[in-house]
């Protein structure tokens, strides 16, 4: 079913038009109720968080995957080599923490905190808080940091914040632009007059939007940690991918020159069975697969199995201009209360 809606937000699938008379109206109901929720806070009726420190939202106004994450990892990336000392907090999507608000840690589990608040841990090294409240997050790590970063949570009101930044898939761009379900707006277009920074990912970017790449590096070895050059790993190849859109994945591998005897994608977020993966391993020599998938396989990977980090590059001035106006807010709050 997940795959016919797709098919109707982004292609024009026939079956829009038969489920028209039952989505349209779900439509209107979001758009009511999401409009609702952000005039509360707009008008003062209730009151976000606003934390002791600059918060930077990155996120998107579609559902699904856009390029969230190798942003943020930039930004942490690009902020730390400015002297600054930046946090992360995420909603820990289809994870159940021990306890809310979690930190994350090096023996943290993706069904702990959920795959890309583990991936960015094991990036960058910097502090990284879960909870559904944002808030509560934030206010675990306020103290030791000074500038946050969410993954996600535009559309999170709760939280007050300095800098928006949306993040859009170049390819796909907006689909059919109607709200959820019957399109994948989380919210109208109009939103995106209201932000800082709009960074396309992939495509031809729009007047106004920055270009971004993700550019893959070496692939890694699960067990042994090995990198290995794209033109180096001999033998069939069986792909998989468990994110927003597995397609840009398997492209990605054919931009490098290997042609998978199989291409598996799996649902964003999904728990993966050993038994499972390495039934899906034995089609081939080599099991690939991106960073996201791996930090969930860790556990019980086997030694032909690779991940492909990718990197988030944008021109080098466009880039300036999000981390200087991104230290300009933080000067204005004053030094690190840390």
């Amino acid at each position: 079913m997940a795959s016919v809606i797709e098919k109707i937000w982004f292609e024009g699938h026939p079956a829009g038009k038969v489920l028209k008379p039952l989505l349209w109206p779900l439509s209107k109901v979001f758009g009511a109720v999401s409009r609702r929720r952000r005039q509360q806070y707009q008008s003062g009726q209730k009151t976000p968080y606003r934390p002791s420190v600059p918060v930077v939202i990155v996120g998107n106004i579609t559902a699904g995957g856009n390029g969230k994450t190798p942003v943020v990892v930039w930004l942490v990336e690009q902020l730390k080599a400015a002297g600054l000392k930046p946090g992360v907090v995420s909603r820990g999507y289809g994870a159940k923490a021990p306890h809310y608000p979690y930190l994350v840690d090096g023996q943290s589990t993706t069904a702990e905190a959920g795959d890309e608040p583990v991936l960015i841990y094991r990036r960058t090294g910097v502090p990284v808080a879960v909870s559904p409240k944002r808030a509560e997050a934030v206010q675990l790590i306020e103290s030791d940091v000074d500038v946050i970063i969410t993954d996600d949570g535009l559309q999170h009101y709760a939280l007050a914040r300095d800098i928006e930044i949306v993040v859009i898939d170049g390819q796909r761009r907006f689909g059919n632009q109607q709200l959820i379900p019957m399109g994948p707006l989380r919210e109208g277009c109009d939103r995106l007059q209201e932000v800082d920074f709009l960074i396309c990912n992939g495509g031809n970017p729009q007047n106004g939007e920055i270009p971004m790449q993700l550019v893959p590096s070496d692939f890694i070895n699960l067990v042994t940690g090995e990198r290995c050059e794209a033109t180096r790993l001999q033998g069939e190849v069986v792909a998989m991918a468990g994110i927003g859109h597995p397609p840009r994945f398997f492209n990605t591998l054919k931009q490098l020159g290997i042609s998978p005897v199989k291409c598996q994608p799996f649902a964003d977020h999904q728990a993966f069975a050993e038994q499972e993966l390495q039934q899906l391993s034995g089609q081939g020599q080599h099991l690939v697969m991106t960073e996201k998938d791996a930090v969930k396989c860790h556990t019980f990977a086997q030694p032909n199995w690779w991940y492909l980090p990718v990197d988030a590059e944008m021109p080098t001035e466009q880039a300036a201009s999000v981390i200087n106006r991104i230290i300009e807010v933080k000067e204005e709050y004053g030094s690190s209360s840390a």
